[in-house]
């Protein structure tokens, strides 16, 4: 009988486990059927394409709508990686935090370090997908010759160990793990802070208060990521020369040269598409997040 009752919890314990990943990748693969369109503009702003005006011209009589979606397998497979190891490592990670602290809101400067570990973990984890994102999308702007003409994320990620070796898809993983320790720094813990703000001080009601929280963690993960998000595009886009030069040596070289050439306004290129595609994304993740948990307390999972 007593073996039969700890069956019988054994899955609750089991979905009580990955419930903060699961939740947290489903969370981030929804906001991105949202953002992808954006994301494109984005990307190719920052490779020197167009103004965003320019860019979506040119993409609409290129490729019609649909092109506005290229790379979305491999943004879902980012999400299914990154994402929900970011969330669901950080949402782990603060509640052993918070039981260690008597069950007392965290400090800031707590709740900024998670984010730190959660971002590193989760770009660790996604790094692959987010090469092969950047490939994919960035393939149209390359010359005719160069181009990879990948069909999707998979056949990407297939190619690009089979060509270049397995390690090559770790390639720019340093830049992204410090992009990713950056956003989720500013979009973890100030969502955290933002909501004991809205919630326990102003005693917004629960729309206002994620609403509110979202939109200022959306804003601190954009203002804090972008020259780190150009550093890391910049490297996993790059080609070698003639002689099989590549442009930069690695990702401090990429950041002196562009200091060098266009001062430190040259990382925020792209700053308003940038903030309109990372807020907004951040914005539903947490927002769908939300809605997620209140379906599954409905439903007594």
């Amino acid at each position: 009988m007593a073996d039969a009752k700890q069956q019988a919890a054994a899955p609750s314990g089991v979905w009580k486990t990955i419930k903060p990943f699961v939740n947290g990748g489903a969370s981030g693969m929804l906001a991105t059927c949202v953002i992808q369109p954006v994301d494109m503009i984005k990307v190719k702003i920052q490779l020197g394409d167009g103004s965003a005006a320019q860019v979506t011209k040119k993409m609409l009589a290129e490729g019609g709508p649909s092109s506005f979606y290229k790379g979305l397998s491999a943004g879902l497979l980012r999400q299914a990686t990154y994402t929900t190891a970011r969330l669901g490592s950080f949402r782990v990670l603060t509640n052993k935090a918070i039981e260690a602290n008597d069950g007392k809101p965290l400090p800031l400067i707590q709740k900024a370090f998670i984010g730190l570990t959660a971002g590193a973990i989760g770009a660790t984890v996604g790094s692959p997908a987010d090469l092969a994102l950047i490939r994919m999308q960035a393939d149209s702007t390359l010359p005719a010759a160069q181009r990879r003409h990948y069909k999707n994320a998979f056949q990407a990620l297939y190619r690009i160990s089979a060509d270049e070796g397995v390690l090559a898809l770790w390639k720019g993983a340093g830049p992204t793990v410090v992009r990713a320790m950056s956003l989720n720094m500013g979009m973890l813990a100030s969502y955290d802070q933002s909501v004991e703000l809205f919630r326990d001080k102003l005693g917004a009601g629960e729309i206002s208060t994620v609403v509110g929280a979202s939109a200022i963690s959306g804003f601190f993960a954009a203002a804090c990521s972008l020259p780190f998000d150009f550093v890391k595009t910049q490297i996993q886009k790059m080609q070698p020369d003639a002689t099989g030069k590549y442009p930069y040596t690695g990702s401090l070289d990429c950041a002196m040269q562009t200091l060098k050439s266009g001062g430190p306004l040259k990382f925020y290129t792209g700053f308003p598409v940038y903030c309109v595609r990372i807020a907004p994304h951040v914005m539903m993740t947490w927002i769908f997040l939300n809605q997620i948990q209140k379906f599954e307390k409905k439903i007594g999972i």
